[in-house]
Protein backbone atom coordinates (compact mmCIF):
# COMPACT_ATOMS: atom_id res chain seq x y z
CA UNK A 1 0.00 0.00 0.00
CA UNK A 2 1.33 3.52 -1.11
CA UNK A 3 2.33 6.23 1.46
CA UNK A 4 3.18 9.23 2.18
CA UNK A 5 7.16 9.53 1.96
CA UNK A 6 7.50 11.41 4.67
CA UNK A 7 5.48 9.50 7.21
CA UNK A 8 7.71 6.36 5.95
CA UNK A 9 10.65 8.24 6.58
CA UNK A 10 9.60 8.14 10.17
CA UNK A 11 8.58 5.26 10.49
CA UNK A 12 12.08 3.88 10.01
CA UNK A 13 13.11 5.65 12.84
CA UNK A 14 15.44 8.05 11.76
CA UNK A 15 13.10 11.09 12.40
CA UNK A 16 9.74 12.28 13.16
CA UNK A 17 7.45 12.67 10.80
CA UNK A 18 7.33 16.51 10.83
CA UNK A 19 11.44 16.54 10.42
CA UNK A 20 11.02 14.27 7.49
CA UNK A 21 8.70 16.74 5.64
CA UNK A 22 11.39 19.23 6.49
CA UNK A 23 14.31 17.08 5.05
CA UNK A 24 11.78 16.14 1.91
CA UNK A 25 11.27 20.44 1.29
CA UNK A 26 15.20 20.59 1.52
CA UNK A 27 14.92 18.20 -1.70
CA UNK A 28 17.77 16.16 0.40
CA UNK A 29 15.30 12.92 -0.42
CA UNK A 30 15.53 10.82 -3.49
CA UNK A 31 13.70 7.83 -4.90
CA UNK A 32 15.29 5.52 -7.39
CA UNK A 33 17.77 8.29 -7.99
CA UNK A 34 15.06 11.02 -8.46
CA UNK A 35 15.01 13.99 -5.95
CA UNK A 36 11.45 14.28 -4.17
CA UNK A 37 10.91 17.80 -3.99
CA UNK A 38 7.36 17.24 -2.31
CA UNK A 39 6.48 15.51 1.47
CA UNK A 40 2.94 14.56 -0.81
CA UNK A 41 5.11 12.08 -2.87
CA UNK A 42 3.48 8.51 -2.39
CA UNK A 43 5.71 5.54 -2.43
CA UNK A 44 5.41 1.91 -2.09
CA UNK A 45 8.64 0.89 0.03
CA UNK A 46 9.99 -1.25 -2.03
CA UNK A 47 11.92 2.15 -3.60
CA UNK A 48 15.51 2.67 -3.37
CA UNK A 49 15.08 5.77 -0.91
CA UNK A 50 17.94 8.05 0.35
CA UNK A 51 18.70 10.85 2.44
CA UNK A 52 21.70 12.89 1.73
CA UNK A 53 23.23 9.81 -0.26
CA UNK A 54 22.31 7.21 2.32
CA UNK A 55 19.87 4.66 1.96
CA UNK A 56 17.20 4.48 4.31
CA UNK A 57 17.67 1.91 6.66
CA UNK A 58 14.94 -1.02 7.04
CA UNK A 59 11.66 -0.75 8.78
CA UNK A 60 11.68 -2.79 12.16
CA UNK A 61 8.87 -3.53 14.30
CA UNK A 62 7.84 -0.91 16.87
CA UNK A 63 9.60 -0.39 19.99
CA UNK A 64 8.63 1.64 23.02
CA UNK A 65 10.83 2.10 26.25
CA UNK A 66 10.09 3.77 29.40
CA UNK A 67 12.43 6.50 30.30
CA UNK A 68 12.88 7.92 33.72
CA UNK A 69 14.63 11.61 32.46
CA UNK A 70 16.38 13.39 35.02
CA UNK A 71 16.88 17.16 35.36
CA UNK A 72 19.47 19.08 33.58
CA UNK A 73 18.91 17.79 30.29
CA UNK A 74 17.30 18.88 27.03
CA UNK A 75 14.86 16.84 25.22
CA UNK A 76 16.13 16.72 21.74
CA UNK A 77 19.37 14.85 19.56
CA UNK A 78 21.64 18.22 19.51
CA UNK A 79 21.53 21.59 20.94
CA UNK A 80 23.49 23.99 19.06
CA UNK A 81 25.01 25.66 23.13
CA UNK A 82 26.01 21.83 23.57
CA UNK A 83 24.17 21.46 26.95
CA UNK A 84 23.69 17.68 27.58
CA UNK A 85 20.76 15.80 25.64
CA UNK A 86 18.62 12.96 26.44
CA UNK A 87 20.08 11.05 23.38
CA UNK A 88 22.92 11.38 24.69
CA UNK A 89 22.58 9.75 27.84
CA UNK A 90 20.78 6.73 26.87
CA UNK A 91 22.26 3.38 26.92
CA UNK A 92 24.44 2.44 24.23
CA UNK A 93 22.65 -0.50 23.13
CA UNK A 94 19.22 0.94 22.44
CA UNK A 95 18.87 1.76 18.52
CA UNK A 96 18.20 5.14 17.25
CA UNK A 97 14.66 6.46 19.36
CA UNK A 98 12.60 9.54 19.22
CA UNK A 99 10.92 11.10 22.21
CA UNK A 100 7.10 11.06 22.51
CA UNK A 101 6.70 14.75 23.21
CA UNK A 102 9.05 16.31 25.22
CA UNK A 103 9.61 17.15 29.33
CA UNK A 104 11.98 20.63 29.64
CA UNK A 105 15.11 20.99 30.65
CA UNK A 106 13.84 21.59 34.74
CA UNK A 107 11.32 18.55 34.52
CA UNK A 108 12.07 14.73 35.35
CA UNK A 109 10.23 11.63 35.53
CA UNK A 110 8.45 9.72 32.51
CA UNK A 111 9.29 10.22 28.97
CA UNK A 112 8.44 7.34 26.13
CA UNK A 113 10.90 6.70 23.74
CA UNK A 114 10.19 5.05 20.32
CA UNK A 115 11.81 3.52 17.35
CA UNK A 116 9.04 4.53 14.92
CA UNK A 117 8.59 8.40 14.46
CA UNK A 118 5.03 8.02 13.20
CA UNK A 119 3.99 6.39 15.91
CA UNK A 120 5.26 9.32 18.03
CA UNK A 121 3.58 11.78 15.97
CA UNK A 122 0.30 9.63 16.94
CA UNK A 123 0.62 9.45 20.27
CA UNK A 124 1.77 12.99 21.25
CA UNK A 125 -2.47 14.06 19.06
CA UNK A 126 -4.58 15.64 22.22
CA UNK A 127 -7.50 13.45 20.22
CA UNK A 128 -6.21 9.96 21.81
CA UNK A 129 -7.49 11.19 25.10
CA UNK A 130 -4.53 9.98 26.82
CA UNK A 131 -4.09 11.99 30.01
CA UNK A 132 -0.54 13.17 31.46
CA UNK A 133 -0.39 12.86 34.83
CA UNK A 134 2.70 15.23 36.91
CA UNK A 135 3.55 15.04 40.77
CA UNK A 136 3.96 18.67 41.03
CA UNK A 137 6.02 20.30 44.25
CA UNK A 138 5.20 23.81 44.65
CA UNK A 139 6.14 26.87 47.02
CA UNK A 140 3.00 29.75 47.65
CA UNK A 141 -0.28 30.14 49.33
CA UNK A 142 -2.56 27.67 47.82
CA UNK A 143 -5.78 29.36 46.88
CA UNK A 144 -8.39 26.51 46.35
CA UNK A 145 -10.39 28.97 44.54
CA UNK A 146 -8.04 29.97 42.08
CA UNK A 147 -7.11 26.20 41.76
CA UNK A 148 -10.63 25.27 40.97
CA UNK A 149 -10.69 27.59 37.93
CA UNK A 150 -8.28 25.85 36.46
CA UNK A 151 -10.39 23.13 36.00
CA UNK A 152 -12.55 24.99 33.43
CA UNK A 153 -9.50 25.86 31.48
CA UNK A 154 -7.95 29.24 30.88
CA UNK A 155 -6.10 31.89 29.10
CA UNK A 156 -3.26 32.98 29.83
CA UNK A 157 -1.51 35.42 27.41
CA UNK A 158 -3.44 34.91 24.64
CA UNK A 159 -3.14 31.22 24.63
CA UNK A 160 -5.97 28.95 25.74
CA UNK A 161 -5.06 26.06 28.05
CA UNK A 162 -7.89 23.24 28.38
CA UNK A 163 -9.23 22.10 31.71
CA UNK A 164 -6.61 20.34 34.10
CA UNK A 165 -7.27 18.27 37.21
CA UNK A 166 -5.44 19.66 40.67
CA UNK A 167 -5.61 16.97 43.58
CA UNK A 168 -3.42 18.56 46.84
CA UNK A 169 -1.85 15.87 48.50
CA UNK A 170 -0.16 17.30 50.89
CA UNK A 171 0.99 20.61 52.66
CA UNK A 172 3.44 21.99 54.70
CA UNK A 173 3.88 25.71 55.58
CA UNK A 174 4.41 27.26 52.29
CA UNK A 175 5.28 24.12 50.71
CA UNK A 176 2.54 21.99 48.81
CA UNK A 177 2.77 18.50 46.77
CA UNK A 178 -0.02 18.42 43.70
CA UNK A 179 -1.08 16.23 41.54
CA UNK A 180 -2.00 17.49 38.35
CA UNK A 181 -3.29 15.72 35.71
CA UNK A 182 -3.64 17.19 31.68
CA UNK A 183 -4.87 16.01 28.12
CA UNK A 184 -2.50 18.45 26.27
CA UNK A 185 0.89 19.55 27.55
CA UNK A 186 1.83 22.41 26.10
CA UNK A 187 5.10 24.05 26.38
CA UNK A 188 5.59 24.79 30.01
CA UNK A 189 1.98 24.67 30.54
CA UNK A 190 1.78 23.52 34.57
CA UNK A 191 4.64 26.32 35.34
CA UNK A 192 2.32 29.03 33.51
CA UNK A 193 -0.77 27.80 35.40
CA UNK A 194 1.10 27.36 38.75
CA UNK A 195 2.35 30.93 38.13
CA UNK A 196 -1.14 32.31 36.59
CA UNK A 197 -2.83 31.67 40.70
CA UNK A 198 0.38 32.55 42.07
CA UNK A 199 2.32 29.51 42.90
CA UNK A 200 6.20 28.62 41.57
CA UNK A 201 6.70 25.10 40.93
CA UNK A 202 10.19 23.68 42.46
CA UNK A 203 9.84 20.24 41.44
CA UNK A 204 7.80 18.58 38.67
CA UNK A 205 7.46 14.74 38.08
CA UNK A 206 5.51 13.37 35.11
CA UNK A 207 4.29 10.33 36.74
CA UNK A 208 2.26 8.74 33.39
CA UNK A 209 1.68 9.15 29.70
CA UNK A 210 -1.28 7.27 28.73
CA UNK A 211 -1.69 3.86 30.25
CA UNK A 212 2.32 4.09 30.92
CA UNK A 213 3.74 4.14 34.40
CA UNK A 214 7.13 5.56 35.84
CA UNK A 215 6.39 3.06 38.59
CA UNK A 216 9.59 2.65 40.57
CA UNK A 217 11.68 3.23 37.51
CA UNK A 218 15.15 4.61 38.69
CA UNK A 219 16.33 8.15 37.32
CA UNK A 220 18.56 7.54 34.06
CA UNK A 221 16.70 4.05 33.64
CA UNK A 222 15.45 2.50 30.89
CA UNK A 223 12.84 -0.11 30.49
CA UNK A 224 11.18 -1.52 27.22
CA UNK A 225 7.69 -2.24 27.00
CA UNK A 226 6.82 -5.91 26.72
CA UNK A 227 5.89 -6.49 22.85
CA UNK A 228 2.13 -8.23 24.49
CA UNK A 229 1.61 -5.34 26.42
CA UNK A 230 2.26 -2.68 23.27
CA UNK A 231 -0.04 -4.59 21.19
CA UNK A 232 -2.94 -5.06 24.10
CA UNK A 233 -2.15 -0.85 24.96
CA UNK A 234 -1.58 0.69 21.19
CA UNK A 235 -3.42 -1.78 18.93
CA UNK A 236 -4.77 -0.07 16.13
CA UNK A 237 -1.90 2.66 16.98
CA UNK A 238 1.17 0.33 15.62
Amino acid sequence: MAERIAKFIARSGICSRREAEEIVCQQRVTVDGNTVTTPAYNVEGSEDIRIDGEKLPAIEPTRVWLYYKPVGLLTTHKDENNRATVFENLPPTLPRVISVGRLDINSEGLLLLTNNGELARKLELPENGWSRRYKVRVHGRLDEKKLAKLAEGVCIDGVQYGAVKIEIESRNGSNSWLMITLNEGKNREIRKLMKYVGLDVARLIRVSYGPFQLGRLKKGAVSEVPQKVLKEQLGSKL
